[in-house]
């Protein structure tokens, strides 16, 4: 009998999301807008720590929004990590704006001092924005962050769109700067199938990327606009969806947990290791550094003969193609994560079964660190 493929970050629902769905259609709220958008919001800003929440259809629409709001257009100079999702710098790219990227540290979030002395070289100023990262559900410094936009006067928008119930030192994900963009995608710890939201503080910001999100439509009987928005609204259903998932916050971020240390006590003494760990991670995706790019590809492979998705690290965006004229501050460590480093499956629902095939897998693989555990207890 076929297994079932083991996948990288799968939903996980159970009959609380069945019912929250069917509540939704049970009132007649089918429409894009309705009170359980409403109600996810309210939600969504008390996990962010924030005043205001807009739930949209894509994490990449919340920062499209944040993008319009601010005004980001050619004149402007966007700068984000290398070691990111296409998503972090889509929109702005639309938009006609200068890319600029900076190298990680050993954590894989950005080098603070890097991005300090690159923004001093491109020149700051208030047509400078930060899109800062918090990868794999891992909080960037957000500290430090702020501090340098401040000082460079350049605006810091945080993607937190993998980092839903993450923390920095106590502050949520998503807490930072101008406004905060989550994600919620069919693989991300909190799903509503596809949406996203953006999270902040400002009144004026948050109205704006709600009438945005809604075609600008002008409080007229009739369809009036005196600016062009978008189409980004999320549907009552899906919020519907985000508010069960959301009771199950603590539960998902307990597992995601259990999952890494589970991976810990499956690597301890071999030649793997993990990415180093940040304080108040969500454990969204698990990272396996293996000793160079050869282990990295036949664990992939072994992962993939046994039908378990896994993925490598981001390529960083100064190595993609499309990217290739923008200017790149540091690298080799960003490149080295991808080159080396692995995303294991991290589901919140994996089972025993699921377990000993991953444990079966990795220790089958051609690795050179496992052969030398394996040396070491035979003698």
């Amino acid at each position: 009998m076929k297994q079932n493929r083991i996948y990288l970050s799968p939903p996980w629902t159970d009959e609380k999301e069945r019912e929250a769905v069917s509540a939704a259609f049970d009132s007649g709220y089918i429409a894009p807008c309705g009170p359980m958008v409403d109600a996810f919001e309210l939600e969504l800003a008390k996990v962010a720590g924030r005043r205001y929440a807009v739930a949209v259809a894509s994490g990449t629409a919340a920062i499209d929004l944040v993008l319009e709001h601010l005004g980001v257009d050619s004149s402007w100079t966007v700068v984000a990590p290398t070691l990111t999702f296409m998503a972090t710098v889509g929109p702005a790219w639309h938009r006609g704006a200068r890319l600029a990227f900076v190298d990680s540290d050993a954590t894989g979030n950005v080098d603070v001092a890097l991005l300090d002395d690159a923004l001093g070289e491109l020149g700051g100023g208030e047509r400078t924005l930060f899109a800062g990262v918090d990868l794999y559900g891992r909080c960037c410094d957000y500290g430090e962050v702020s501090r340098i936009c401040r000082r460079r006067k350049v605006k810091f928008l945080c993607d937190s769109a993998e980092a839903v119930g993450a923390s920095w030192r106590g502050r949520p994900a998503g807490s930072a700067g101008v406004a905060g963009v989550y994600s919620f995608n069919g693989n991300k710890i909190v799903t509503t199938s596809g949406g996203g939201a953006v999270v902040t503080d400002s009144a004026k910001l948050a109205d704006h990327a709600r009438k945005l999100s809604q075609q600008s439509r002008e409080p007229r009987p009739w369809y009036e606009h005196r600016e062009v928005g978008f189409n980004y609204r999320m549907s009552n259903i899906l919020a519907a969806l985000g508010l069960a998932q959301l009771a199950k916050l603590p539960a998902i971020l307990e597992a995601r947990s259990r999952n890494k240390r589970r991976y810990e006590k499956l690597f301890e003494g071999t030649g793997v290791g993990l990415l180093p760990p940040v304080d108040g991670e969500n454990n969204w995706l698990t990272v396996a550094l293996l000793p160079d790019e050869g282990s990295r590809d036949a664990l992939m492979s072994a992962f993939a003969a046994a039908d378990i998705e896994t993925r490598p690290v981001w390529k960083p965006m100064h190595m993609q193609p499309v990217f290739a004229g923008c200017r790149a501050f540091g690298g080799q460590v960003a490149e080295d994560l991808f080159r080396r480093g692995i995303c294991l499956p991290s589901g919140t629902g994996l089972g025993e079964n699921d377990w000993r095939r991953i444990e079966r897998t990795v220790r089958s693989a051609q690795i050179a660190g496992f052969h030398g555990k394996r040396r070491m207890q035979t003698k």
